[in-house]
């Protein structure tokens, strides 16, 4: 590397530290349940549902009571002074349950003989303790930005699931075009369109779908492989774009009832791969969906072409069509172009 390589390198990484500033704090387990009770600490939008069983939060009690080392939970600094959660939601509720409510431990495997046991059936000193017990935590300041926020959501790994992008994308970026995605994510169709398991509803998959289409369909200029990071910073700029103009709401909801209706109408099985199928795979969704919009685009009169004359039906599960949207390499740019095109192509009359 020449001595400008070694250079360039340092001052971007000089650059990118100044936008993480952080401190760290520590908290006994008593305080961090009264806040939680108190409302000191916030629980954003993009948090999932409270969605531990009785069994995990069991375990997780079980562990602090055998003093096994616990992750950091990581906060936000909310201008007003409170914490936002940003990981550890989950555990602090448990705590709070705990301590302060009537939550009582599960059949534990190395704690047998406290299973069923309530916090206050514990010795006196057991809870003294217990209470006293400590827990670090990390606090990103009200400083960052909104980029270095959504940067440590995607890269924290404390052991629990991490946020995925639809759900830090809630948090991070408020706004109303990200509030028409959460509207148009629930619309009665689109939701039988996409099939998905409850685990992925709760985390929000089809607001990915949603905001998957517009980004995609507005066009890949700034793209780099990964979508996670291309649809952040396209929600950032229509969150602006829609504050601006609050008409073009109404113009980008069009546009996806517009592409939902044809595909109701043309796709035997909406984005799904069969009539059996309860899932909904990301690359398919984003090939049908985007593909149809560039078609109309194109050509606004297919949207009233007899569903017979497009026969989607001979090429939707061809082998071409399955080989564009396989996995491999599937978020790379020139797959992206490649299952639109191919959609777009052969709904235009223009591949076989």
């Amino acid at each position: 590397m020449s001595m400008l390589d070694v250079e360039a390198a340092e001052a971007q990484i000089v650059a990118q530290s100044k936008r993480i500033e952080f401190y760290i704090t520590e908290l006994s387990i008593e305080i961090l349940a009264q806040k939680m009770r108190d409302g000191e600490y916030e629980v954003p939008p993009y948090q999932r549902e409270f969605t531990w069983e009785a069994i995990r939060k069991s375990r997780f009690l079980e562990s602090l009571l055998m003093g096994l080392p616990i992750p950091f939970i990581f906060f936000w600094e909310m201008p007003d002074g409170r914490l936002e959660i940003v990981d550890g939601s989950q555990r602090l509720r448990t705590l709070e349950e705990f301590l302060l409510g009537d939550f009582r431990l599960g059949e534990l495997e190395q704690l047998s003989a406290v299973s069923g046991f309530g916090f206050k059936d514990l010795p006196a000193s057991r809870q003294r303790k217990f209470r006293n017990r400590s827990i670090r935590g990390i606090v990103l300041n009200e400083h960052a930005d909104e980029a270095a926020r959504f940067d440590m959501f995607e890269r924290i790994n404390t052991g629990s699931k991490i946020a995925n992008p639809a759900e830090l994308r809630r948090g991070a970026l408020g706004g109303p075009f990200m509030q028409l995605v959460i509207t148009l994510a629930r619309d009665e169709r689109f939701v039988e369109l996409t099939p998905m398991s409850a685990k992925s509803e709760k985390e929000r998959a089809r607001e990915e779908l949603v905001a998957r289409f517009f980004a995609y369909g507005d066009g890949l200029d700034g793209y780099h492989d990964r979508p996670s990071e291309f649809v952040f910073e396209y929600a950032k700029i229509m969150n602006k774009k829609f504050a601006a103009d609050p008409e073009l709401a109404d113009s980008y909801a069009e546009r996806f009832f517009r592409m939902v209706s044809f595909v109701d109408r043309n796709f035997p099985y909406g984005f799904k791969k069969n009539a059996r199928s309860q899932a909904t795979a990301k690359a398919r969704f984003e090939a049908i969906a985007v593909g149809s919009y560039l078609a109309m685009s194109a050509k606004p009169e297919l949207a009233t072409v007899d569903s017979a004359e497009l026969a989607v039906p001979s090429w939707i599960n061809s082998n071409a069509f399955v080989e564009r949207t396989s996995s491999d390499g599937a978020n790379a740019v020139a797959r992206l172009r490649g299952r639109f095109d191919y959609v777009r192509d052969r709904l235009l009359g223009q591949a076989e």
